[in-house]
């Protein structure tokens, strides 16, 4: 299972004929490639999957689905704060696309 977590375009450019963003995941900054929409502009949110621009979201829509986020994780997804919870391992930065198994207490 993948998580990714909406961010804010801060500013956007052509890279060679691709266009290209910076965007704010909560304080962390990323370079993201907008290929697969090009609609996207400054201050628009969008899913980010490994570093490409999957869609665009309005504020609204980012702003349900991080308060959602912090309902269903233990911590602060946003900033790489996982708390306590056993929700994975390994280095987490805020932005960072987060994979985790999740088993049924049971075990099943």
């Amino acid at each position: 299972m993948c998580l990714a977590v909406p961010g804010r375009v801060e500013e956007v450019w052509d890279a060679d004929g691709t266009r290209m963003a910076r965007v704010d995941f909560g304080g962390v900054h990323k370079e993201v490639c907008l290929a697969y929409v090009p609609e996207v502009e400054v201050g628009d949110y969008t899913i980010v999957h490994v570093g490409v621009a999957l869609t665009r979201l309005d504020e609204a829509a980012a702003r349900q689905t991080l308060a959602l986020f912090d309902e269903v994780v233990p911590g602060d997804v946003v900033s790489g704060d996982l708390g306590s919870g056993d929700v994975g391992s390994g280095d987490v930065e805020a932005g960072d696309v987060v994979a985790a198994d999740v088993v049924p207490e049971d075990g099943a």
